[in-house]
């Protein structure tokens, strides 16, 4: 049977058809012109373009030794359900996600043993510190707040990470186009030239870091990054005295999918980076290829400090050994609505004095 090609235009998608004057394809929709080498080499680069290939390795199987595991507890909240980790002598009243009381469950056990930790810097007097220059600067924050504000509870934890580290190949297409405009007495022009633009290469992802706990959300954790991994240490159970350590309830299995996110946003972003002197870029295709993938286990310090106002608490945290402080802020409306209308106020008066000048400049004033 014969087979019907048909050759599609890359600019629009419009049907290509071979225009005997010019000697090339021609879209009877967008006008554009393209040899037929191109076409052809269009044609070969589509059928021949890869998937994405998120591939890693199992994840970590070290394991708790006895005595580790001996001199650990695990407290249970009976509220959000939440597996705490501390040692024999902390003593844990609240749970520091939740704040409601806490209680002892049972030792240790099923759970992969940390392959680094990064130690807190920054102290509980630290966290407190930076909460109130938190408050700082915040026009629309209730003024009341601050003095009303009653800290419920600042709880050391240690939150368990998986570390992503990889190679990547990538190859990615791009439509660019580059726009000249232009006129004379009777017509204004407007000329736009289409590209495919390519980039190809590697690069490298170490210790890509993805929160192990569900009960602390990403976009919360990601904004304390980053942390300074020089500063790492094999994992040891000396580091946990006086502290809290969140146990994983996401496995680094069904972490991956949101380090493959992160991994092939990161390499998007750094290709496109070198796309330059074009009007418009957009990412046509895009194929992300993971080799060499290994997934490491570390715990890293947060501050969890809880509030309370008008019956509403307010969570905030505190990058531990950073410092780096987040956390969002009850509004004051009326201050909101306040600051509106003066900037609409602003605005108004500075059209009318726009068209006032422009009035006057033209003779109609």
């Amino acid at each position: 049977m014969s087979e019907v090609l048909e050759f599609k235009c890359p600019n629009c998608g419009g049907a290509l058809q071979f225009d005997s004057d010019v000697q090339e394809l021609k879209c009877e929709f967008c006008d554009s012109e393209l040899s037929v080498d191109a076409v052809k080499d269009y044609n070969e680069l589509l059928n021949n373009q890869k998937e994405d290939s998120t591939e890693w390795e199992e994840e970590p199987k070290t394991q708790w030794a006895g005595d580790e595991a001996d001199s650990l507890d695990v407290y249970l909240c009976n509220s959000c359900g939440g597996e705490i980790i501390a040692d024999a002598n902390t003593s844990a009243t609240s749970c520091p996600f939740c704040g409601n009381p806490v209680i002892l469950s049972g030792r240790l056990s099923g759970c992969f043993k940390p392959d680094y930790v990064i130690p807190f810097k920054l102290d509980k007097n630290a966290a407190k510190s930076r909460l109130f220059e938190h408050f700082k600067g915040k026009r629309l924050l209730p003024k009341v707040f601050k003095s009303q504000a009653k800290i419920d509870e600042i709880k050391g934890v240690y939150v368990p990470f998986w570390l992503f580290n990889t190679g990547v190949e990538a190859d990615i297409r791009y439509r660019a186009t580059r726009v000249r405009h232009w006129m004379d007495r009777n017509y204004n022009y407007t000329e736009t030239q289409y590209y495919s633009v390519f980039r190809a290469g590697k690069v490298a992802f170490e210790r890509v870091p993805v929160d192990g706990s569900s009960k602390m959300p990403n976009d919360l954790m990601e904004s304390l990054e980053p942390y300074d991994f020089s500063e790492a240490v094999d994992f040891n159970t000396a580091y946990l005295a006086g502290y809290f350590a969140d146990k994983y309830d996401i496995d680094a299995e069904n972490s991956k999918s949101r380090a493959n996110q992160r991994i092939k946003q990161s390499t998007e972003d750094a290709f496109r980076n070198t796309v330059i002197g074009f009007t418009s870029v957009r990412t046509e295709h895009s194929s992300i290829r993971n080799f060499n993938g290994n997934v490491k286990y570390a715990l890293y310090p947060v501050w969890v400090l809880n509030t309370t106002w008008n019956g509403q608490k307010y969570t905030f945290a505190m990058n531990g050994q950073t410092g780096k402080f987040v956390g969002n802020l009850p509004m004051d409306k009326a201050a909101f609505w306040k600051w509106f209308g003066l900037i609409t106020s602003a605005v108004t008066a500075g059209a009318f004095l726009l068209l006032f000048l422009i009035g006057r400049a033209g003779g109609f004033l």
